[in-house]
């Protein structure tokens, strides 16, 4: 059975660059760039150092089975910041915030509270936007109205 999410990739315009975005500018540790084979896929993957089970690997459109029609396409949806890439976690969101941004990380959103804890938003040298999140102690706050609709659990 799924034991838990071990990779998971983020589509990259420029190896080298996200590579000094993500370890560089993130702080995230580098965990491996090495080329598959002769001639092969460049692999580069990071990784925050308190979670090592869990890796992204930054990947140029069109370097794993990926025709170039598919490849441009990513490509164009990277560039114009139409993917998210996902959420990361800290336990300090105010403080990470203004560290970030002093790195030169760009924000699109500022600190704000959610259902689900305090969230900013930030794209990365290619025009991904991930959530970064400090999660609710206690979970979700369903006692306020968020302006959100409840799922249909039934």
């Amino acid at each position: 059975m799924i034991k838990g999410l071990a990779i998971s990739t983020v589509w990259v315009l420029d190896q080298d660059r996200a590579k000094e975005f993500y370890t560089e500018k993130l702080g995230l540790e580098l965990r491996a760039d090495m080329t598959l084979g002769e001639g092969g896929m460049r692999w580069i993957t990071v990784g925050a150092q308190d979670q090592p089970e869990v890796q992204l690997t930054l990947m140029v459109p069109g370097s794993a089975a990926m025709d170039e029609e598919s490849a441009a396409a990513v490509r164009t949806l990277v560039a114009k910041g139409m993917l998210g890439a996902g959420s990361l976690t800290t336990d300090d969101i105010h403080g990470d915030y203004a560290r970030l941004k002093e790195r030169g990380v760009e924000f699109l959103q500022s600190p704000q509270e959610r259902p689900y804890g305090t969230e900013a938003v930030f794209r990365d040298d290619s025009g991904n936007w991930f959530s970064f999140t400090q999660p609710r102690e206690g979970g979700l706050d369903l006692d306020q109205d968020w302006g959100c609709v409840e799922a249909d659990r039934t």
